[in-house]
């Protein structure tokens, strides 16, 4: 069966919530949005590509800071309204310059920062 983007169950901004996870280590990267034609841009390219609320445009991960996700694979979960990219990521994945964007972690009722920024 051939994958169709617009088979996939977008929120009333047309959004689905994309998960990259590092295809070697297993680590997750980061969460961001994508539309049916990011879905598409990233299948098409292997340039994993979201969509910037922000800007309202397309954002190809490091198409400005050179810290790229190279696509392995793209998974559906069972009510296909979430997706798990798995990336070859290059330098950090987080605009913080962590590797992860998720380096803040609730301990004893407390934020705690448990990675440091990539040094440069």
């Amino acid at each position: 069966m051939r994958f169709d983007p617009a088979t996939l169950v977008y929120n009333e901004a047309g959004l689905i919530p994309a998960i990259a996870q590092d295809a070697s280590s297993g680590e997750v990267l980061m969460m961001a949005w994508m539309n049916a034609e990011a879905v598409a841009k990233t299948l098409e390219t292997g340039k994993v590509t979201y969509w910037s609320r922000s800007r309202q445009a397309f954002w190809v991960k490091g198409e400005s800071s050179g810290h790229v996700q190279e696509l392995v694979a793209l998974r559906l979960d069972c009510d296909r309204d979430c997706l798990l990219v798995t990336v070859n990521q290059t330098g950090p994945s987080c605009h913080t310059n962590r590797r992860s964007c998720f380096y803040t972690e609730v301990q004893d009722g407390s934020e705690v920062e448990i990675m440091a920024p990539v040094e440069a």
